[in-house]
């Protein structure tokens, strides 16, 4: 396996672009399936789960047509097979937005359980309770989730989300696309990602009202055509730049992004010190050589501070002065960077769902372990403000979320590497 070795100490100075979301990329993606002409998707971040979802796409019998910017031109009317087979789905929890997309526009669908999933447990259970109150037949077999629509297709329906789901929410949008009749989706995800995906539908020919707020009203078209569409800024790689920058007292211009899509990080890192200045499509951050000032999160969905920050900013935390808490409402079981960061010299305790971090003066490299996406993340923050060296294992995790992390983080001065595996 690849690993990072960070050499900390050096302040982030410098412009970088910010890449495509990946979370709005993937159900985009999906719902180029609901269309009868080809859709053409740009602004696609090269990302390990990208090229899942293509070869997917592929395995599938759609015959994806990429550039060299990684623009992808899909045509669903080649689909061979309405299976997405458990070899590629168990990488990819997202791949779950396939099925949604499929049983509305061919009246069928079987999808593998991404790995790890148990019906009732996890918010899967939401996707197939929503298909159902557009009419659909769903059954387990073998651990697949396979669907059928009735006679004449979805059609429009009412339905609650009892916890707030962003994939949820964008499945069964995606669905009601080309049901007959409407459908009101109400506690439907806020993020940015949903009207992104909102928006592309549209411009192939949907009707929806609401997206960005909690009732989502889609009223059912009988085709939808293709386009051109470009992918909205990553938030969360944005956020963790920023993020970088405070710890290391830096100064950044973050080019190709959306400041009104992070207000709630931005008013944290201003609590922390940070100069902001925003534009249209950039954001600048400048610390003045000063040391973070320990702020107070608390994740919620959005608009609120978003859980896939709160691993940063314990980073960020654990060198500023004074104590911040940070309490995790959305996920359990997101505190495991913790351990490593401390194994770093920082001063971390975790009381339930609450970490309590204490700013110290420095922290020390030393041979730390990835455990996810963010918390990888937050490792290389606190490897960039580390005395010494930061080995970094296990690192597909970041390669799962951050394009080129290595080469970005050069281009603003960190002094960063990967050594192949």
């Amino acid at each position: 396996m690849d690993k990072l070795i960070i050499t900390g100490g050096h302040r982030l100075d410098g412009e970088i672009r910010i890449s495509g979301a990946k979370n709005a990329a993937l159900p985009i993606l999906a719902a180029t399936l609901l269309a009868d002409t080809p859709v053409t998707v740009c602004n696609l971040p090269h990302l390990h789960d990208i090229t899942t979802m293509i070869e997917l796409f592929g395995r599938m019998g759609v015959q994806p047509v990429i550039d060299e910017k990684l623009s992808v031109e899909m045509d669903a009317s080649s689909i061979k097979t309405l299976v997405a087979p458990y070899e590629l789905v168990k990488t990819m929890r997202a791949s779950i937005l396939v099925l949604g997309p499929m049983l509305a526009r061919f009246g069928e669908a079987e999808v593998a359980l991404p790995g790890g999933c148990a019906i009732g447990s996890r918010p899967v259970d939401l996707h197939i309770r929503g298909l159902e109150a557009l009419g659909a037949q769903i059954e387990m077999d073998g651990g697949y989730i396979k669907a059928r629509a009735p006679a004449g297709g979805l059609r429009g329906g009412h339905f609650f989300f009892d916890i707030v789901s962003v994939t949820g929410t964008e499945n069964i949008m995606m669905a009601a696309a080309l049901a007959s009749g409407r459908t009101v989706l109400e506690n439907a995800a806020r993020e940015p990602e949903v009207v992104d995906l909102a928006n592309f539908l549209i411009g192939m020919g949907a009707q929806i009202k609401g997206a960005g707020t909690d009732t989502v009203v889609i009223e059912g078209v009988k085709r939808l055509g293709g386009g051109r569409y470009s992918v909205m800024p990553d938030r969360i790689e944005t956020g963790t730049y920023l993020v970088a920058a405070v710890a290391t007292r830096g100064r950044v211009k973050l080019k190709d992004t959306d400041p009104t899509i992070l207000e709630a990080v931005l008013l944290k890192l201003e609590e922390a010190g940070a100069q902001i200045d925003t534009g249209n499509n950039w954001i600048s951050l400048d610390m003045k050589g000063n040391s973070p000032k320990a702020v107070n999160v608390r994740t919620a969905p959005y608009p609120a501070f978003p859980t896939d920050m709160q691993a940063q900013f314990i980073s960020m935390n654990a060198v500023a002065e004074g104590t911040g808490t940070v309490i995790e409402t959305v996920f359990e079981n997101r505190f495991m960077h913790v351990y490593e960061m401390n194994r770093m010299g920082a001063r971390i305790l975790v009381e339930g769902n609450t970490a309590i971090v204490t700013g110290v003066p420095c922290l020390k490299g030393a041979p730390v372990m990835a455990t996810d996406l963010r918390a990888s993340a937050s490792l290389v923050i606190a490897g960039l403000v580390a005395e010494g060296d930061t080995l970094i294992d296990r690192i597909y995790h970041i390669d799962r979320g951050y394009e080129c992390i290595e080469e970005k983080l050069q281009l603003l001065g960190a002094k960063i590497r990967r050594i192949p595996g």
